[in-house]
């Protein structure tokens, strides 16, 4: 219920989550799994599959071509660092790996560049989403949060 209440409470005037949480400063509470210098990695509230992680710049950036280049490196060395937590804590069986640019292209968010990290396993897909329009997550956010926190000590 609490996920249901919190994607209510959601609009296009309540923010950036990339700018706003990261400013809370309560990494768990708000699903931030690891902070670099200019980037960070946050677990997605609204998950395709468990496991779904997103990288941003600390930045606020809608537009791509508007990130330095020290951004994209830092932003690349999360990507690979997010990838090996998952795959050493969930071993998938691949990744769905990419962003959406501008809301006619599917953005979210489209004021604040951001890529998703989306595990897959072979057999993933259930009728839920294709029929029920839902989707069917086996595990809250904050245990994934739980399992996903150490691997990025040593990914």
């Amino acid at each position: 219920m609490a996920y249901i209440q919190a994607a209510k409470q959601q609009g296009d005037d309540a923010g950036c989550i990339f700018c706003d949480l990261p400013a809370e400063g309560d990494d768990e509470g708000t699903g931030i799994l690891v902070r670099g210098e200019l980037a960070f990695v946050i677990l997605n509230s609204y998950p395709y599959n468990p496991g779904h992680l997103m990288v941003a710049p600390f930045r606020h950036v809608g537009d791509l071509v508007e990130l330095e280049t020290a951004e994209f490196a830092e932003v690349d060395t999360l990507l690979v660092r997010a990838i090996r937590a998952l795959q050493a804590e969930t071993e998938p069986h691949g990744f769905n790996l990419g962003m959406n640019l501008g809301r006619v292209a599917g953005a979210g968010i489209p004021d604040h560049v951001h890529w998703h990290v989306v595990p897959r396993w072979n057999g993933d897909t259930n009728f839920m989403p294709v029929v029920g329009e839902t989707r069917v997550l086996p595990e809250l956010l904050e245990e994934t949060y739980a399992r996903l926190r150490p691997r990025f000590d040593i990914a």
